[in-house]
């Protein structure tokens, strides 16, 4: 069966993935398990997607109660569902407002217009550039991709969209020197997730705030990949002592089920009236319910400190690595969002894990990325640390 599913696939499915030899059939906590009944402990967890592990049983239940209940309906009603959703990330985050959509690129597009739509309602439509930053990224639409600064994701898609600037990570004068009365908003990931999971130096985005707050423009983050309590607090500009104007979520949300969630401040969520901004999808009854209970098991079963005390464990262990293996060159991130950067290519070292029962990731050519699930046990974490070290050792 598992060849013929991947030939199959292989002759139906637009080939944009280069995907691994094996074909995933279920999954429970943080394993997943393979048609030919191998087992895998997932530290991808579908790209810091399900935090709270595969095949949760209340998430389960919930999306068995809507399924029963009302699966969609247009936007032009009220739902349960998607408005107690809505309570329940304002009352967790700075935000009075929020938009849903089915994507994180989706929920950065909502982002992109809102924060042009804002100036061009205060009668400044010259205001349109958004200043965004080097290795990041934000999406694979139109106006996303030309919001990523990474030129290999938008090789063949010229010419992109134009209104977008980048400046280096963490270098607050170049990106001083990048606004200009054209300038609408900056947009940064707190932590740079594809772009090799790098960190803000310190006072880095309390700078952008400030330097927003001065230049009379608005600050976008995205944390589709960050949010969530991945990096051990709710949101990551958390750690950081700093409130955006407008905050992109997705990814985690509802623990696998397509959302996407642009929350934003009265003052600017006020230019999205009626018509101006729509998703048929968006927030429908079924996912939203997936995601109000994932909400509610990360709050009642405080997911996010103990995801905070599982990363620091994790990231001990890995300094710790670094210090046995001279291939090792960094190890950098927060939380449960790490990653170790090699002195070399690092990609060859994925299927190795894999045939060793772990599924790890690569980013940037030298990174090994781990997001795991945030319920990770540190017995799983030891026994990774142990394959690391026996691949690196090779």
């Amino acid at each position: 069966m598992t060849d013929t599913i991947m030939r199959t696939a292989d002759r139906v499915i637009a080939a944009t993935y280069r995907r691994f030899p094996i074909v995933l059939e279920r999954g429970e906590g943080c394993t997943v398990w393979d048609t030919q009944g191998r087992r895998y402990t997932d530290f991808v967890a579908g790209i810091a997607v399900c935090n709270l592990g595969h095949a949760h049983p209340r998430i389960a239940a919930a999306l068995a109660r809507q399924a029963r209940r009302l699966v969609h309906v247009s936007n032009l009603y009220y739902t349960i569902p998607q408005t107690e959703l809505a309570r329940m990330l304002v009352e967790q985050s700075f935000a009075d407002r929020v938009f849903f959509g089915n994507s994180g690129a989706e929920a950065n597009e909502a982002a992109i217009k809102l924060a042009r739509k804002h100036f061009n309602d205060k009668g400044m439509p010259e205001r349109f550039r958004i200043v965004c930053m080097e290795k990041s990224f934000h999406g694979r639409t139109m106006a996303t991709l030309s919001a990523t600064g990474q030129d290999k994701i938008k090789k063949g898609f010229d010419p992109v969209l134009e209104g977008f600037s980048f400046v280096p990570f963490n270098d607050i004068e170049a990106l001083n020197a990048a606004i200009d009365d054209h300038t609408c908003a900056v947009m940064l990931e707190p932590i740079q997730g594809e772009g090799g999971v790098r960190c803000p130096d310190a006072g880095f985005l309390q700078r952008v705030r400030e330097l927003c707050d001065q230049r009379g423009v608005l600050m976008i983050l995205d944390e589709i990949q960050t949010g969530m309590g991945r990096t051990g607090k709710f949101f990551a500009h958390e750690h950081y002592g700093v409130t955006p104007d407008i905050m992109t979520l997705a990814k985690a949300l509802a623990n696998g089920l397509p959302i996407g969630a642009m929350l934003a401040t009265e003052k600017v969520a006020a230019a999205f009236g009626v018509g101006a901004h729509a998703s048929t999808f968006g927030g429908t009854p079924l996912v939203a319910a997936a995601a109000l209970e994932t909400l509610k098991i990360m709050v009642e079963e405080k997911i996010v400190p103990r995801a905070l005390d599982t990363g620091n464990y994790f990231q001990e262990a890995l300094n710790q690595l670094k210090l046995r293996h001279s291939c090792v060159a960094e190890v950098r991130g927060k939380g449960l969002l790490l990653g170790i950067q090699l002195n070399g290519p690092a990609e060859a070292l994925v299927p190795v894990c894999m045939e060793k029962g772990f599924l790890v990731n690569c980013v940037q050519g030298d990174t090994l990325r781990f997001v795991p699930p945030l319920i990770i046990q540190k017995s799983e974490i030891e026994a990774l640390i142990q394959c690391l070290d026996d691949v690196l050792t090779r």
